[in-house]
């Protein structure tokens, strides 16, 4: 039985930072009310949302909901710390002020998010010896900060990146300070990376700090396999969608959380097409089902 859970939803299925185009007609306020309406009690920090922290936290306390955390893009492989740490006490400055306990970090050196080449084989990111130790202590060291301000810096793997599988994932874990370091565990990636989801979350649980849920459409996934997609194209094309709706083993997934105490926040966090997936209507149907799953 799970205790001290939160459930949010991730603005991603109405507007995408990263490709403007889907949902580029959604507004912010047309997200959280949306979210608020479907059941979530928080949400992550977007692209579209107001830059002042006094000015959103009154739109979202006029919804009951809460911010979450907030994605941090470091580039610990390939610039200077300095420059890292300087950006993510900026970024925790602004959480802070909206009583946000999360900051979710990827490290995009390398990644292919934007490119237009195939994710796969040999063109997946891989790090050097010399990079991973680079990775490693900088986590450290900005994980140290946060948690002197009261955070968990949840380390994010990610499809197209250094950090992508479960033994890239292993060897970031037992190289950074668990008193320092967590992982923002999720589900479809690792689903994605080719990965057994309930394997995964066994082996990490004690070091998950943020849950993001996340399903995988297995027929898309086998067709972005044998036709080498992009990341986006991955995206466009419908890989991704909210939790049961896919191959994801959720249940699973659950009874190791809640076996292990899991406390924090469970997002639902599903890069779909806002024309094609509507997203009140998803919103709903995750919401429906994770109660189905766990009764909250």
């Amino acid at each position: 039985m799970f205790k001290n859970i939160k459930l949010g939803i991730a603005p991603i299925g109405w507007t995408n930072d990263d490709m403007p185009q889907l949902g580029g007609d959604l507004t912010f306020e047309q997200m959280v009310s949306e979210a608020a309406l479907a059941g979530f009690q928080g949400t992550e920090v977007g692209g579209k949302f107001p830059i002042d922290p006094v000015v959103l936290k009154h739109k979202l306390d006029i919804r009951n909901l809460e911010i979450a955390s907030q994605w941090f893009s470091s580039f610990l492989c390939s610039r200077s710390y300095e420059e890292n740490e300087k950006a993510f006490i900026n970024q925790l400055n602004f959480l802070e002020k909206l009583g946000a306990s999360r900051i979710n970090v990827c490290e995009l050196t390398r990644c292919l998010f934007a490119e237009d080449i195939s994710m796969f084989g040999s063109n997946k990111p891989v790090a050097t010896n010399e990079e991973w130790k680079l990775l490693c202590e900088g986590l450290n060291k900005l994980g140290k900060i946060a948690a002197n301000k009261g955070f968990k810096l949840c380390f994010h793997h990610h499809m197209a990146t250094v950090v992508q599988t479960i033994s890239e994932t292993r060897r970031l874990m037992e190289n950074t300070n668990p008193d320092y370091v967590f992982l923002c565990f999720d589900t479809g990636h690792f689903t994605f990376a080719g990965e057994n989801v309930v394997e995964a979350v066994n082996e990490f649980v004690k070091r998950i700090g943020h849950v993001h849920l996340k399903d995988i459409r297995p027929e898309k996934m086998r067709q972005a396999y044998s036709e080498g997609f992009r990341f986006r194209k991955a995206v466009l094309e419908g890989c991704f969608t909210i939790p049961g709706d896919g191959c994801v083993d959720f249940p699973g997934v659950f009874k190791v959380l809640s076996d292990n105490n899991y406390e924090g926040w469970l997002i639902v966090e599903a890069e779909q097409d806002p024309a094609k997936a509507n997203p009140l209507e998803c919103a709903l149907r995750a919401r429906k089902y994770i109660k189905q799953c766990i009764g909250i």
